[in-house]
């Protein structure tokens, strides 16, 4: 995050290099992973998290797709553990790993009111260690797409190496067609009396660019706080994947069996093309 004057909204620069301006929204700032967790919570969308019924579904999946019982799951970019609960409450050990404070904190909370086999730790997957002896790694809902390339391998050769042999990863990348469209969004604005990234009445302005020798998205985020006038800025960049080039990336790594599901039920409409799977196992 930035802090800048209305001025220099007029003297921004016309197309940001991806991750010059920032590389996420702030999920471990307290109180935007407080308003967040509202988002994650809701179930009147699928915005942050999806509505707990498609969870459901998820876990039914998952279990009909190779996780065997009693087995052992790391969650990547867990949120409040809304899949590590279920998974907990079906009999599986999990961990959970998050970087935004209140989602932890709930998950937590949730693990030990229930009395769940369910353990979080508050942390960047791109530093944190996972551990061994994993029966399932997953990370969905586009998370992998938010990272550079280079740590998006370094990530997979950790989660290869938490895993057993035979051991299955499970991760949902954004479709490449889904983070060109996000690129190439034109601009859009609102003003609102609170929202996610404050809780003032405030402006939204952002923008969209599409960076096509590299296949990733950057997106602009100016919030203008009308009662001082002053302006916060954050970005965040999607690196795209066409779908063989993931595949191989998987392969260097180590990963065998390598299967991509277009989505996870047929409820999925609204999401639909956005989003896909891949399974694969950890060979020997």
């Amino acid at each position: 995050m930035e802090t800048l004057t209305l001025n220099d909204i007029i003297h921004r620069s016309p197309a940001p290099a991806p991750w010059s301006e920032g590389e996420k929204i702030p999920w471990n700032d307290p109180e935007f992973s407080r308003r967040m967790l509202d988002l994650h919570l809701s179930q009147d969308h699928d915005w942050a998290s999806r509505r707990l019924a498609l969870i459901d579904q998820h876990i039914d999946w998952i279990e009909q797709n190779g996780l065997r019982p009693h087995s052992r799951v790391l969650d990547l970019g867990c949120g409040p553990g809304l899949y590590t609960s279920r998974l907990a409450r079906r009999g599986h050990q999990c961990v959970g790993i998050d970087f935004s404070p209140a989602s932890i904190e709930h998950a937590r909370e949730t693990a030990e009111r229930d009395g769940l086999a369910a353990t979080y730790q508050l942390g960047d997957i791109r530093q944190t260690e996972f551990g061994d002896s994993f029966d399932l790694v997953m990370m969905v809902y586009g998370e992998l797409n938010v990272f550079r390339p280079s740590e998006s391998r370094s990530i997979l050769a950790k989660a290869f190496a938490a895993l057993k042999e035979g051991g299955m990863l499970l991760v949902e990348p954004h479709t490449f067609e889904e983070v060109k469209r996000q690129g190439q969004s034109p601009p859009w604005w609102q003003s609102a009396e609170t929202g996610l990234f404050s809780d003032s009445p405030h402006l939204w302005l952002q923008e969209n660019f599409w960076h096509d020798d590299l296949s990733a998205a950057t997106t602009r985020y100016l919030i203008v706080e009308t009662a001082r006038a002053t302006v916060r800025r954050y970005a965040s960049t999607m690196q795209a994947y066409p779908d063989d080039q993931f595949e191989a990336m998987l392969q260097k790594t180590g990963f065998v069996g390598i299967r991509r599901h277009p989505n996870w039920t047929e409820e999925e409409a609204p999401l639909l093309g956005k989003l896909q799977l891949f399974t694969a196992t950890k060979g020997s």
